[in-house]
């Protein structure tokens, strides 16, 4: 890792490009350095004021957030950020439900977290992503309910790629960071 030159650090770890891209954009409107989750040890956050670490989900888990969540005590008098990448439309169940998964309390009340979406094409998933999300396609169909706006987006993203990732949806990221 190079040498420190701003009090923003942005860290990522990103499957298929979304994170890196949003990560990308808040460094850049930050000045902050940016870095792969894999190029960073703890002890190079030491000084650092705004740690930013952005990760993809897997199921609910946070790509990449046990640099801060194994590491919490050294690092909580930082300010603390993580955004979270996915699919999901960013409803409070969604959020809380990965809030809650991913942190205990104490972290909960340091970190501030935001969710943002991301793309999904089918065919460049791994083979493992494929039959989770077939799994999910079929849970989808096999529904009694009908189906919301979402949802239905959702499977025919299958055969049609989809891309929310957004720049201005890093604002409320930025302007906290800012502050």
């Amino acid at each position: 890792m190079k040498e420190q030159t701003n009090k923003t650090i942005v860290i990522y770890k990103s499957k298929y490009g979304s994170t890196k891209q949003y990560a990308k954009w808040i460094a850049q409107e930050v000045k902050g350095d940016l870095f792969e989750n894999s190029e960073v040890d703890v002890s190079d956050l030491q000084d650092y004021d705004n740690i930013v670490l952005g990760g993809s989900l897997h199921a609910v888990g946070i790509k990449g957030v046990k640099v801060l969540t194994e590491n919490f005590d050294r690092l909580k008098d930082k300010q603390l950020i993580v955004f979270a990448v996915g699919c999901s439309p960013a409803t409070e169940d969604v959020i809380n439900h990965i809030i809650n998964h991913n942190f205990i309390e104490k972290m909960k009340e340091k970190i501030k977290f935001f969710y943002l979406r991301g793309a999904f094409n089918y065919k460049k998933l791994s083979l493992i992503d494929k039959l989770m999300m077939l799994a999910l396609k079929f849970k989808l169909k096999m529904q009694k309910e009908a189906l919301d706006e979402d949802a239905k987006r959702l499977l025919d993203s299958y055969d049609n790629p989809i891309d929310w990732t957004d720049k201005e949806a890093i604002a409320p990221i930025v302007e906290y960071i800012n502050r």
